[in-house]
């Protein structure tokens, strides 16, 4: 198995992120997000390569095989941990792809790093710029909502996990998404990450204001989220990214719920190379129709 290091933690063990690499040409980083692993990205790291791209995906300290630290789940971290993959692996000219909280590391790690090593970004479903609600920030979730995770998370986990995940594909009485084996496949990537990491993920994500470090991307930006995400409210995440970065590519998935790296596989993988080969212009594209 490969792993990088990524310096220690607050006891002076090394923190190693586990990793993939496959394919040859342009280097892709996919970012996972909470509360799965690298292991969400099966069905792009099954495609991308075989269109000239060398596609790396890791596990955020905390989840999948990496190593479960006490602290250092936020987002400064986050990106020194994104920083070391990239110099590790020596990696240029490459394309950021995050999905949900993983769009919270890429918006990090280019302000805090000026974007070195990357010539373009993707936030898919991505928790930016800010998803608390606040006084300067009406259109962001209530902070309760947070909480009840936090709570439902440290009462019964997995429960809460099972739950979470038919949610988060947009599973209901009338509409089955995705099969009861996905699921339990989730739900055995989701319980593999520490208690502790999931739990602190959760104040992460919905507390860190990104909206500042949005200003700081100056490449080739494409937006993709799903109009029917009830895990990041397209209007409180999407929408924002979007009037934030004006140059960016938008693409909204006419009914897509957040787990759209699944439910709309085929179509995310033809936007991602798309994009990383031929480059988008810019616009907003809704289903089919641009305006």
């Amino acid at each position: 198995m490969s792993y990088i290091k990524a310096g220690t933690d607050a006891q002076g063990n090394d923190v190693k992120l586990f990793y993939t690499d496959h394919g040859t040409g342009n280097p892709v980083v996919l970012i996972h997000g909470w509360p799965l692993s690298h292991e969400m990205w099966d069905y792009q790291l099954a495609e991308l390569p075989k269109h000239n791209m060398r596609v790396v995906a890791y596990d955020r300290r905390g989840f999948g095989k990496s190593t479960q630290t006490w602290d250092g789940y936020d987002y400064d971290t986050f990106a020194a941990d994104l920083k070391a993959v990239l110099d590790e692996l020596d990696l240029h000219n490459v394309t950021l792809v995050g999905f949900s909280m993983g769009g919270g590391e890429i918006a990090r790690y280019m302000a805090r790093y000026g974007g070195a090593r990357v010539a373009r970004v993707a936030f898919v479903g991505s928790v930016t710029p800010y998803l608390l609600k606040t006084n300067d920030n009406p259109d962001g979730v209530d902070k309760g909502t947070f909480d009840t995770m936090v709570e439902n998370i440290n009462k019964d986990r997995a429960d809460f996990l099972q739950t979470f995940s038919k949610q988060f594909y947009g599973v209901n009485l009338i509409s089955h998404p995705v099969s009861q084996a996905h699921l339990n496949g989730d739900f055995a990537r989701a319980y593999v990450a520490s208690h502790k990491a999931t739990v602190d993920c959760v104040r992460a994500f919905s507390e860190t204001d990104f909206r500042h470090d949005l200003t700081q991307i100056h490449v080739p930006t494409l937006i993709i989220h799903g109009d029917s995400d009830k895990t990041v409210p397209i209007e409180s995440s999407g929408e924002l990214t979007a009037n934030a970065i004006p140059n960016a590519h938008y693409i909204v998935y006419d009914g897509a719920p957040h787990g759209l790296f699944y439910t709309e596989k085929d179509r995310l993988n033809q936007d991602i190379i798309a994009f990383v080969q031929e480059g988008i212009s810019t616009g907003r594209t809704v289903g089919a129709t641009t305006y």
